[in-house]
């Protein structure tokens, strides 16, 4: 790939369907997909964004998101992956760290898994196992994972697709003549901002433009947009772009993504309490945010792809995935963006969302890092370099 422009505003933020009831293939393989729908649903208007609500108010809902917003319900896996506790522990110290940290952040829920075993677990703000959170921008991740499934699966030829191939209602847009994989780095070099402090960004507007008949939301808003750049050249971070791979994925597999996942990924990772995806207004799952899992899935996730994946993906497609495709340089040593994946120095991947929820993998030490919270800001350079200082520690005390 071409050394690419990055965008400092979005880099700086790096610190930080149908509605009828889906049940695919056999019960005892693919989890029952569901419809949710809130009796009093959020409103969506940039305004009363959750962005903007108080801290209070989205604790609440960062735990219980289906009964503010509607969404689609998947079942738990047939065969829930064990976690079995490790018999390796974290030195008292550092236990107590962890947990200092959780406190100065509001983190909800912080797990360790070493070779798939559960070496450090703990809870905060009234959270606990059986409970779920919020994913907001970890979201991206696993609809990176449903994209390189379809890829397998033959509904999408390849990462060089144009992405007006599979979405025709995207040509004349400023994404006319951008590929899949464009889409995927958020190489688009389409203009974008993505200040989650500002009401009249496009992030905080995207959701509540008006639909239209027939047409995603993500499409809609994609009219609204210009060009900055040539496809390939500048990277800028924009949540509309996974809500477009999340609608490349629906039409290219003619399913919802909660449902694809139900077969692709909440199956085969064994998720123990099921997921929530949250819809747009137009009834299509949002692709770049906003499933709810329990933090011992979002640690099964995690370890799914550091196990490669197998059967789902192509052959080392969390590899490359989790590579720095686009590299940040000097603006951020060591530090990059993969397909909907951030990487991180020593060959560290992880899955990253606003106020505080993260997935890090450190391939090198078979570790996992799962952590959800609800920080006082939606981005925190100080909350999220503590948890990278954490990671060091922790595989400090784990390496082999």
């Amino acid at each position: 790939m071409k050394r690419l422009l990055i965008s400092t505003a979005a880099l700086a933020l790096a610190g930080c369907v149908s509605t009828n009831t889906d049940t695919l293939g056999s019960a005892a393989q693919t989890p029952t997909v569901t419809q949710s729908t809130p009796e009093d649903m959020a409103s969506l208007d940039p305004s009363d964004s959750i962005l903007f609500w108080s801290d209070d108010r989205r604790s609440e809902a960062f735990r219980d998101m289906e009964a503010h917003f509607p969404g689609l319900e998947v079942a738990p896996a047939s065969v829930p992956r064990p976690l079995p506790r490790s018999t390796q522990t974290l030195p008292d110290t550092l236990q107590s760290s962890i947990r200092t940290y959780m406190t100065s952040s509001h983190a909800a829920g912080f797990m360790v898994l070493k070779d798939g075993k559960i070496v450090f677990e703990d809870y905060g703000l009234g959270f606990g196992p059986s409970g779920r959170w919020t994913s907001f921008s970890v979201a991206k991740s696993f609809t990176s994972t449903l994209l390189g499934a379809a890829i397998k699966d033959g509904f999408i030829e390849s990462i060089d697709t144009p992405v007006t191939q599979i979405i025709p209602a995207l040509a004349g847009t400023a994404y006319e003549g951008v590929t899949v994989g464009q889409i995927a780095t958020m190489t688009s070099g389409v203009a974008w901002n993505e200040d989650y402090s500002d009401p009249d960004s496009d992030v905080a507007k995207m959701l509540g433009i008006t639909p239209v008949a027939g047409e995603s939301q993500a499409v809609t808003y994609a009219r609204t947009l210009q060009r900055e750049a040539p496809a390939g050249e500048k990277w800028v971070y924009k949540t509309l772009e996974t809500n477009l791979l999340g609608l490349i994925v629906e039409e290219a597999t003619g399913k919802s993504l909660a449902a694809y996942a139900a077969e692709k990924i909440v199956e085969p990772a064994g998720f123990e309490g099921g997921l929530f995806w949250m819809q747009d207004l137009t009834g299509g799952n949002i692709g770049g945010c906003c499933l709810s899992l329990r933090l011992a899935d979002y640690a099964r996730m995690g370890q799914f792809a550091l196990e490669g994946g197998k059967g789902v993906v192509p052959e080392g497609w969390f590899v490359t995935a989790g590579s720095p495709l686009v590299n940040f340089g000097p603006q951020a040593p060591g530090f990059g963006y993969g397909y909907q994946w951030w990487t991180y120095p020593g060959g560290n991947y992880g899955a990253q969302g606003i106020f505080g929820q993260a997935i890090t993998i450190v391939p090198k030490e078979k570790l996992v890092v799962a952590v959800v919270s609800n920080w006082e800001t939606a981005t925190s350079r100080t909350d999220r370099e503590g948890f990278r200082e954490l990671i060091g520690k922790i595989t400090e005390a784990l390496e082999e």
